[in-house]
């Protein structure tokens, strides 16, 4: 489990084909070098098995649902990924309950300062953003305001949330924009998209609540004299 808290960014260094997967290869020094292989951790969202692990580098396979569902698949040498390690038993849960199971990758539609680029006032250190995503559609019934999501591995609080789902808006405080790679995120780039596990299983006991006790059928309607 994760709590979609990055620890830093990494930088993609390879995304080579090897047999039936392909193998991503990510300069990380301070997490390459507390990790052992076997271990997991979030790449951008993406929960992923450590391989080949030295002091500054490690290595993941990508699985072909890993490439069709995530924005992994689409980087190229030097992207910043977002990495997390996965939450001790007992830490502070810091952000919220992240899987590091993506739903689907979305696209970002807009990453706009809170204070215009032109005004006096604006410095990029300083300045809060607010961050536009197209979710993917399969998602959408799981958006809600205020509610949590994770992009791109972010634990994030959505602000607005368009009439059908498909955009949200999330402000992003300074300190987010600078250590994760949303600020290097070009408009239109995929982004990975995880809803809050909570509001996944809130949902499915409503749509179970919804469903009838029995099945209607025939042979029950002439034993009940209809």
């Amino acid at each position: 489990m994760f709590t979609g808290i990055v620890e830093q960014t990494g930088t993609l260094v390879s995304l080579e084909t090897r047999g039936g997967v392909r193998r991503i290869t990510v300069e990380a020094p301070g997490i390459a070098n507390r990790m052992r292989e076997g271990d997991s951790l979030a790449v951008s969202g993406v929960c992923l098995t450590a391989l080949d692990v030295d002091p500054v580098y490690f290595h993941a396979d990508l699985a072909h649902e890993t490439l069709a569902k995530t924005s992994l698949g689409a980087l190229a040498p030097g992207s910043k990924v977002n990495l997390e390690l996965p939450t001790a038993a007992g830490s502070p849960l810091g952000g919220h309950v992240v899987q590091g199971h993506v739903d689907g990758a979305g696209t970002i539609s807009a990453l706009d300062p809170v204070i215009a680029r032109d005004d006096p006032a604006f410095d990029e250190r300083t300045t809060d953003w607010t961050l536009k995503v197209s979710v993917p559609e399969i998602a959408r019934k799981w958006m809600i305001p205020k509610g949590s999501v994770a992009i791109e591995g972010i634990s994030l609080t959505i602000a607005e949330v368009d009439d059908d789902g498909a955009e949200i808006s999330i402000a992003i405080l300074p300190l987010t924009y600078s250590r994760t790679n949303l600020h290097s995120l070009p408009i239109g780039a995929p982004a990975n998209v995880e809803a809050d596990v909570l509001v996944k299983l809130a949902w499915q006991q409503s749509q179970e609540q919804q469903k009838p006790s029995f099945d209607l059928t025939e042979s029950w309607l002439v034993a009940n004299g209809y």
